[in-house]
């Protein structure tokens, strides 16, 4: 059981990092001169960096900006109250609230993910998904995979 809490404690420390690090790098989409992220977009040749705007799309902007902030939000609720349950729960009562707490992050990164894919540089050929779009997407199944186990997970002594 010791193994266990540690696995999913290591999974969802994990799955926080990545959450904060998707949400605030510059790397949404790249390309050979600038980078661009929900924030910002940064040009590689000066060295600057700008906020950025898109002047049809600007509610999609931010509800993939709120998506992620709300995603992180939850998962690190999700990980707080896992930490009060492990003392306060009774033998073999599930740990129902933190996996709530990480399905509804899951839910925020797939929105977030979904919006970004559908609205943004869709036509684009001249840059690429950046490593945090990448890692935005493999927030969704860890913190599936851990709102799941959460869920069916009995505490024992």
């Amino acid at each position: 059981m010791l193994f266990l809490l540690v696995a999913i404690f290591l999974l969802h420390l994990s799955t926080i990092i990545f959450l904060i690090i998707s949400t605030a790098n510059s790397a949404w989409w790249s390309a050979a001169d600038y980078s661009m992220d929900i924030w910002k977009q940064c040009f590689h040749g000066n060295g600057t960096c700008a906020t950025v705007v898109y002047k049809d799309l600007d509610d999609c902007l931010q509800a993939v900006q709120a998506s992620m902030v709300l995603a992180v939000i939850f998962s690190c609720c999700g990980f707080f109250v896992f930490i009060c349950q492990l003392f306060t729960l009774k033998k073999g009562q599930r740990f129902i609230f933190t996996g709530v707490f990480q399905l509804l992050s899951c839910l925020c990164v797939v929105i977030a993910a979904a919006i970004y894919t559908i609205s943004f540089h869709s036509k684009d050929q001249t840059g690429w998904y950046g490593s945090s779009y990448i890692l935005a997407w493999l927030c969704f199944p860890l913190t599936l995979i851990s709102g799941v186990i959460y869920a069916i997970l009995r505490k024992r002594e």
